[in-house]
């Protein structure tokens, strides 16, 4: 038998792969199931019956305090300033990884594993890194740039080396009951993705907040359009839902939180080569000096792009790409990748 490992498991057919994967290569497998929110009773029963299925400990542990600070004040505070923020990164990094650490040493546990599609390496400066996994459709590692070093060093992620078929595969011929689970597609602890409604009932009826008041659509110079129902309901690039009447289609290209007014703009305007970022967590180094070619992703969802980064400040990161890219949205991470593998990141301004 080999050293112990935590899996944390959420009730997913990646996660149960993982904890498949890891047993039938010897590990003494601990599946985990991390309460993040009230609620989760069906993936707490999903992620039960796989470790029945699977002979293998499980256990579900409270992670709704540290889930609630981290994550979710994180979210609500980004849109109350009028950015969009992402809370699987934050999450991946101080949940999913330090928090699932931390436990696992209280149980004897020197690693832990998850179900993401992602691969780890290790450079040839000694670094590690996060790679793209063998799925390219599925590769989540845009979402993972913020784990640190230590983290990285107790981390496994086996389904990294699969498509996604093939897990899925995997999971029916072990029989898996998970094994035809849809893929969760939205922010977990708001399924019915109604963000604005979401950060109301959270500050418990505070309309006093700015953020949450009616303002002023705007032009770029300030004229004014119409009103809008509170910053919190826009994001740069959005197009549907702003109720005007411009007779074409428009978009929103910038929230100034401290006028509470929502720019408007045609669509050429959010097209942009240059911007910045902050929070820098770099992976493939321990300093970025000069100027390096990179990718550079701007969302989840974006392909990636050639650009040029170098360091303008202690903690801030200057992007230019060799194309416009589309709606640079302030509080969405930047994912720069070298050769495959991530480089580092960091959060738009």
């Amino acid at each position: 038998m080999k050293e112990k490992v935590v899996v944390g498991m959420s009730g997913g057919v990646d996660s149960s792969v993982a904890a498949l994967l890891l047993k039938q290569e010897g590990y003494e497998v601990l599946g985990v199931t991390m309460r993040h929110f009230d609620g989760m009773e069906e993936v707490e029963a999903d992620a039960r019956s796989v470790a029945q299925t699977l002979g293998i400990s499980w256990q579900a542990v409270d992670f709704r305090e540290a889930f609630q600070k981290e994550v979710v004040d994180y979210f609500t505070g980004e849109y109350l300033q009028g950015r969009t923020p992402n809370p699987c990164v934050m999450c991946n990094r101080a949940i999913k990884w330090q928090a699932l650490l931390e436990y696992a040493g209280t149980q004897g546990a020197d690693r832990v594993a998850t179900g993401h599609y992602a691969r780890l390496v290790r450079l040839e400066n000694g670094r590690i890194s996060v790679a793209n996994a063998v799925s390219a459709s599925k590769d989540q590692t845009y979402a993972l740039y913020r784990l640190t070093q230590e983290q990285l060093s107790h981390t496994l992620m086996p389904v990294g080396e699969f498509p996604k078929d093939e897990v899925r595969r995997m999971a029916m011929e072990a029989g898996l009951p998970v094994a035809h689970k849809r893929d969760s597609q939205e922010i977990c602890f708001i399924p019915d993705h109604d963000y604005a409604a979401f950060i109301r009932q959270r500050l418990g009826g505070k309309e006093a907040c700015g953020a949450l008041q009616p303002g002023n659509f705007v032009t770029r110079e300030g004229n004014i359009l119409g009103r809008h129902e509170g910053i919190i309901h826009y994001t740069v690039g959005q197009r549907k839902g702003l109720h005007l009447s411009m007779g074409h289609p428009v978009f929103v290209t910038q929230i100034r939180p401290e006028k509470n007014e929502v720019v408007i703009g045609e669509g050429e305007e959010l097209f942009t080569t240059r911007f910045f970022c902050d929070r820098i967590n770099l992976m493939g180094a321990d300093r970025l000096e000069g100027e390096r070619r990179m990718t550079g992703k701007i969302r989840y969802a974006h392909r990636g792009a050639p650009c040029t980064v170098r360091m303008a400040g202690e903690d801030l990161l200057e992007c230019v790409f060799d194309e416009p890219v589309r709606a640079v949205t302030p509080g969405q991470s930047a994912v720069f990748y070298e050769d495959g593998h991530i480089f580092g990141g960091g959060v738009i301004l």
